[in-house]
């Protein structure tokens, strides 16, 4: 796995679905096991969501959101109550001060943009105090329609030529035993590792499951067609179509969207 760089993000676009995105990472905040730490971290916080339910669980903590995206972090300061820091850097490579290392460092919905899972992990763990916990949680999804048919639509039109290094990628997320190897190596005291299928309904026909889609897992597809918005245009139509194929309307309209997310919280040891 490598890293790319896609386009900033759009804050409306990817909030248009907030209800959904927020249930994850409520439950991934639900089972870190500190009850009072120091420091915590939010890694790739994008809008301050998820690190502002860090502040109400943990009114004394010192609390960062990390991000490398300037409207993402714009929306979060606009959002967030004054005691909140937050930093623009890129999570593959930022490090807290040695003074302030967080005693939980959680990441939600962001690490599977990034590469090298095999270094990437085993670091994370070292960033912790004693006896911290890492908390994440990553799509697993790539597998079923609304992302496999991504590279479906890549392959089959006038822009594959575009799109040959993006199709050849390996899904960016690995089965849990991978991240169980990493930790448990890397020397984790403690891990837990599980998957949740959500299953969302959708406020639309199937074709809105590209709209879930278009605002985080189309966009570095997209951006490479940015400089042709008649391809642009004409990739997203066939994706759509493709997808509306794909799944199939509940009786009154709206669709079910099964998606399925990879959580793990390991900590690192005392000592």
């Amino acid at each position: 796995m490598t890293d790319w760089t896609p386009p900033d993000w759009t804050p409306s676009d990817y909030l248009a679905f907030a209800d959904h995105r927020l249930r994850p990472a409520l439950d991934l905040l639900a089972r870190v096991p500190l009850e009072r730490p120091a420091h915590v971290v939010d890694l790739g916080c994008g809008t301050g969501t998820l690190t502002r339910h860090a502040r109400t669980r943990w009114p004394d903590a010192a609390i960062l959101g990390v991000d490398a995206s300037p409207a993402m972090l714009a929306r979060a300061r606009a959002e967030s109550a004054p005691d909140i820091a937050w930093a623009e850097a890129d999570i593959a490579t930022w490090t807290p001060p040695r003074e302030a290392r967080p005693d939980v460092l959680l990441s939600n919905a962001a690490l599977h943009w990034l590469g090298d899972h095999d270094r990437l992990f085993p670091r994370l763990l070292s960033l912790l105090a004693p006896g911290g916990v890492l908390a994440v949680q990553m799509p697993r999804n790539f597998d079923r329609p609304s992302h496999a048919l991504v590279k479906t639509v890549a392959a089959d039109g006038p822009w594959a030529d575009r799109f040959a290094d993006l199709i050849a990628r390996p899904a960016p997320v690995d089965p849990p035993d991978a991240y169980a190897a990493r930790l448990l190596a890397a020397g984790a005291a403690d891990l837990a590792l599980w998957e949740t299928d959500y299953q969302q309904i959708l406020p639309g026909g199937p074709e809105t499951i590209a709209d879930v889609t278009r605002s985080t897992t189309l966009r570095p597809w997209l951006a490479r067609l940015e400089d042709d918005p008649t391809k642009r245009d004409a990739f997203l139509a066939a994706y759509r179509a493709r997808v509306a194929a794909a799944y199939t309307a509940l009786p009154d309209g709206r669709t079910l969207f099964p998606f399925r997310r990879l959580f793990l919280i390991a900590t690192r040891p005392d000592a």
